[in-house]
């Protein structure tokens, strides 16, 4: 099976090499400001087919325009205006699709400098002990101790400064054998605020808060950068503690969801999720912020391909499905249920039980085939309401593995 990986790893430039990779993402930024720029006055001057560009036509303009106009581009390679404005054009694809379809997709925006500062490179891409070579750049080292861990032909190479630290992710395109289907049972999993995810089988893991854990020093953080004068050298430090900051969220959050997602994969046949509208979520002015916090669309993407790499199947149910307010034992379907009942008490067959855990077991009794009695009702599989039973009896469920509870 032929598939796409990204490897990333952290980068150890000395001071001439972090000049060199300032001024690339400098280019390629420019360049996709010019490119939207173009394509904006065209669009307003033109009328008919000539309205529209691609990202062919502009490079070949861009190139027309170098010598007299932007000399300063041939110290950089060739490569980082030419792939920024590929991304211009992806951007501009991406909007329109959004709105033929209907979806919320936002028109390209201008990029500034300091705020996400990447390009990609394309062409000879070759790792060295502890280092990587670079087209125009040349080696830089890796902090990474050990070989590179990937195999196959590299495609391309995207260099992202985060804070003040310098990170490639090596795009190869490997060869691997079709995976095993993975013997585990079916689970459901509901993702939550309270608790990251709850599955059908008892466990739990833990939602590690990366945010909200550190929201009284982020507030500190804003507050003496506010306080410095813009364009001195102590606003600058200031506004790299706050990066350095928000970039250990980031990484706590992605460290977690990682794990998680590779545990599902890797442990169980199916994965049975919900497909959540986060949009909607996200307008709840009272939990918009830990919504957000969890990551409840990254969750899904990232099992989304683990599942295609392991061999395990992953199963999304409808938005519509009420696996809250209907009982896990019965079926019984309340017609309210509150976010703070916390425990889910059925009118009908006396079952109590914790919310979260109820709505896994009844995502994953939607995997588990069903059978019709004569009347031609459906009738649930005797396996959910075991299910249910086993884990109703676990007074503590379990926590998040020890092989993954760290830094959690």
């Amino acid at each position: 099976m032929l598939i796409k990986k990204a490897y990333r790893y952290e980068l150890d430039p000395n001071n001439i090499q972090r000049s060199s990779l300032a001024q690339h993402a400098g280019v390629a930024r420019f360049a996709y400001n010019w490119g939207l720029e173009q394509r904006i006055k065209q669009y307003k001057n033109n009328q008919g087919d000539d309205r529209f560009t691609d990202a062919i036509k502009q490079h070949k303009l861009l190139n027309s325009l170098k010598k007299k106009q932007f000399s300063w581009m041939y110290e950089t390679s060739k490569c980082a205006p030419q792939e920024a404005l590929r991304n211009l054009h992806q951007a501009f694809q991406n909007f329109f699709r959004g709105l033929k379809n209907g979806n919320k997709i936002g028109f390209p925006r201008f990029k500034r400098r300091g705020v996400r500062d990447s390009f990609r490179l394309t062409g000879i891409i070759r790792f060295h002990e502890r280092a990587i070579q670079l087209p125009r750049i040349g080696k830089i080292r890796i902090k990474e101790k050990r070989k590179c861990y990937h195999s196959g032909r590299i495609l391309s190479a995207t260099v992202r400064r985060r804070a003040n630290r310098w990170f490639v992710s090596v795009t190869v395109e490997e060869d691997i054998l079709d995976p095993q289907p993975v013997r585990g049972v079916p689970v459901g999993v509901d993702l939550g605020v309270k608790t990251l995810a709850t599955l059908s089988d008892g466990t739990t893991f833990a939602n590690p808060r990366a945010l909200g854990r550190r929201l009284r020093k982020l507030r500190q953080l804003h507050r003496f950068l506010s306080r410095k004068e813009k364009g001195s050298k102590n606003h600058e430090k200031a506004k790299l503690r706050l990066a350095k900051m928000y970039l250990r969220v980031f990484n706590i959050r992605q460290d977690t969801l990682h794990k998680v997602t590779t545990y599902l994969a890797k442990s169980h046949s199916k994965v049975v999720i919900e497909d959540l509208l986060v949009s909607g979520m996200l307008k709840n002015r009272r939990l918009a912020r830990v919504i957000a916090d969890v990551g409840f669309y990254e969750f899904r993407r990232q099992l989304e391909y683990k599942c295609q790499w392991y061999g395990s199947e992953l199963v999304i149910v409808s938005r519509t499905f009420p696996s809250s307010k209907m009982c896990s034992q019965c079926g019984h379907r309340k017609k309210k249920l509150s976010l703070s009942e916390r425990e889910y008490k059925c009118e009908q067959c006396g079952l109590e039980i914790d919310r979260d855990l109820n709505a896994a077991l009844n995502l994953v009794a939607v995997s588990l085939p069903e059978t019709e009695n004569a009347c031609g009702e459906e009738v649930r599989h005797s396996k959910s309401s075991e299910i249910c039973n086993a884990a109703s009896m676990k007074q503590e469920p379990n926590i998040i593995p020890d092989a993954m509870s760290r830094n959690v």
